[in-house]
């Protein structure tokens, strides 16, 4: 009866204390009064999309913006009325974490709790715009276990204007040192034109020779403690993948609720537009909410499970992939040790991986334009 429909959904809320300089995602800036608001229209787009989602559902994830930073109360309502699932992960910013919210987030079912550390070292922290000081995400974290949370990621971020290799390698250890279950560690990633480009424009540039040093620094010092390196950015102890992401990462369908959400089903992608106004007074009147609309051809699913596979440890069936492979190419790199066959799959070598988006872009084929099918 559920063949077909979706098994993993996406919820944003938005609202932040503040907005760090390197962010581009969808958020507002406090806005108190208006969280309950928003809720009434998140769960009254679920109840428009219900029809979409499988009876079982597997992951559910809450993102943001800081969703630990929603009301209370509104965050309660929200989580209890998400459909229950294996894997129920809301993101946190360290500062908002107290006892009472360990305690409310455990008591509405999450599994999983992301905690955005970025770094441990003060200035580093100050050069993000970050409120939370190392102290803020220790406590957090020790708060997080005392409400019995057995699933906590740290994300950490590299590439930081003045960081130095030294910094580095104390933020990794400070992080095996709270000894989380997965570890999240991405490359700094400033848009050009952002207030942060414009006041460390050329510190940045100076980073960016450095960011394959670091990505090594990040692997050998994870694998050698003992987590497995299971996606690119990404390293879980014992097989404590992120199930929701693992999900975007192997081509699945999701939905996505809330201003500027994104989802993939049946070849259709379709993104709620970022104004607030917009989406409140569409839902308010029971109407979906303002989109844009993206149908996937072929070639696109494709391509993008073949750039979304590679990124992973797991071998990558060539069947699904065939079409999009150019195979002197892939001739070439395996001769260069950068790719591997197993039987009937594909993966990137340690190597491989290393270079990673250079060695999936030489392995994609041409392909004719609007091939839908």
């Amino acid at each position: 009866m559920n063949a077909g429909r979706v098994r993993h959904l996406y919820v944003h809320l938005p609202f932040c204390a503040s907005r760090c300089g390197y962010c581009d995602f969808v958020t507002l800036v406090g806005r108190p009064g208006e969280h309950g608001r928003y809720v009434d229209a998140v769960l009254t787009e679920l109840e428009l999309e219900r029809g979409r989602l499988a009876d079982g559902v597997e992951t559910v994830f809450v993102g943001g913006g800081t969703p630990t930073f929603t009301e209370p109360a509104e965050l309660r309502r929200l989580l209890e009325a998400l459909p229950a699932a294996a894997e129920v992960t809301v993101e946190a910013n360290p500062e908002t974490v107290t006892p009472e919210l360990a305690a409310l987030l455990r008591d509405a079912g999450v599994t999983r709790v992301s905690l955005g550390a970025q770094s441990f070292e003060p200035r580093l922290l100050e050069v993000l715009d970050r409120r939370a000081r190392p102290e803020d995400v220790r406590r957090a974290f020790y708060h997080l276990r005392d409400a019995n949370f057995d699933n906590i990621n740290l994300d950490l971020i590299y590439g930081i204007p003045g960081q130095e290799p030294s910094d580095l390698e104390r933020d990794l250890d400070e992080a095996l040192a709270l000894g989380p279950e997965h570890l999240s560690c991405y490359e700094l990633e400033a848009k050009p034109g952002t207030r942060f480009t414009h006041a460390h424009g050329e510190e940045l540039a100076r980073q960016a020779e450095s960011m394959e040093g670091y990505f090594e620094l990040v692997v050998e010092t994870l694998i050698e403690a003992g987590y497995r390196w299971y996606e690119t950015a990404n390293f879980c102890r014992e097989d404590r993948r992120a199930r929701h992401n693992l999900a975007y990462w192997l081509g699945h369908d999701y939905l996505g609720l809330g201003m500027g959400a994104v989802s993939t089903v049946h070849g259709l992608r379709w993104r709620n537009l970022p104004a607030l106004p917009r989406y409140l007074a569409a839902l308010a009147s029971g109407e979906a909410p303002p989109r844009e609309l993206e149908p996937l051809a072929t070639s696109t699913q494709t391509q993008e499970r073949l750039m979304l596979g590679l990124r992973l440890d797991d071998p990558l069936p060539l069947a699904q992939v065939q079409a999009a492979l150019d195979l002197e190419a892939l001739a070439r790199l395996e001769r260069l040790g950068l790719v591997e066959r197993q039987g009937d799959a594909l993966l990137l070598t340690r190597r491989g991986r290393f270079l990673g988006g250079g060695v999936t872009a030489e392995l994609l084929a041409e392909f004719p334009a609007n091939n839908y099918n």
